[in-house]
């Protein structure tokens, strides 16, 4: 199983990163985890934009979703034909989300995409065995857990602290965590964690690896989020970078190695 990191600002595009978005390749299948604003060009830099099996958006904030409605275009007019369907996993109120952001008529997409609704539970997606579950966020909002061949790769998407993150985090090899607000300063409740607060919850759950994501450099500096982290985690942490991939194969032990 491999992640390749396509976006990483958190809450609006940054100077050197999209919003989210996440690659996850196994047996030759790739699932899209979020499409947040600005992300479709990373994906023509890190994969054919065409070549996408499923997409999973965790929440319906444009950070995380936005780039959904530019991609019809690409599925819909591409010079070859029209591209099938692709199935896109979402909470509910998805297609007409992506519908009036891409047309102001309000224009179906069902050409392109099919929906399922997300709710609580584990699903297969393709080879990947996904778990979901609603995470603490104004909106409604799914954390994401995903075994392959052993391995466990955990996503937080946006939220503050939760028991719901904890359990879908549990034992994960990589967990890949938000991490928007300072330590130490009134953050406005129930929206996002603290580096602190990520690396507190890498520690109940007893990941091998944190990867922070979702930093907003206008808000906090990355020493900081980073600092806060390691206080609270032991394990190797790190701030995660558009491009950047991670393996996770049977037989390193649950390690991953970066290329």
């Amino acid at each position: 199983m491999r992640l390749t990191v396509l976006g990483c600002a958190g809450s609006f595009p940054g100077p050197e990163s999209a919003c989210s978005a996440y690659l996850v390749e196994a047996e030759g299948f790739r699932l899209l985890i979020d499409f947040g604003s600005g992300s479709l060009s990373a994906l023509q830099r890190y994969s054919d934009m065409r070549r996408i099996d499923a997409i999973l958006l965790t929440h319906l904030h444009c950070d995380h979703m936005l780039d959904a409605c530019t991609y019809v275009v690409v599925r819909r007019y591409d010079p070859a034909g029209p591209l099938p369907p692709v199935p896109v996993y979402a909470p509910l109120g998805a297609a007409e989300r992506i519908a009036a952001a891409y047309s102001t008529e309000g224009e179906p997409v069902d050409d392109v995409y099919t929906f399922y609704g997300l709710q609580p539970g584990t699903f297969p997606i393709g080879p990947l065995q996904v778990t979901v579950d609603r995470v603490n966020h104004p909106v409604e909002t799914y954390g994401v857990r995903i075994e392959h061949d052993g391995r466990v790769l955990a996503y937080s998407s946006d939220t503050a602290p939760c028991e719901s993150l904890l359990r879908l985090a549990a034992g994960a090899d990589l967990f890949l965590c938000e991490a928007s607000y300072q330590d130490g300063v009134a953050n406005p409740p129930d929206l996002h964690l603290t580096g602190g607060e990520a690396g507190e919850a890498a520690t109940k759950a007893d990941v091998g690896r944190l990867l922070l994501t979702h930093l907003v450099p206008a808000w906090a500096s990355e020493a900081s989020i980073v600092d806060a982290a390691t206080a609270a985690y032991a394990g190797p942490v790190e701030v995660v970078r558009p491009g950047a991939r991670y393996d996770l194969h049977v037989g390193t032990g649950g390690q991953d190695r970066q290329s």
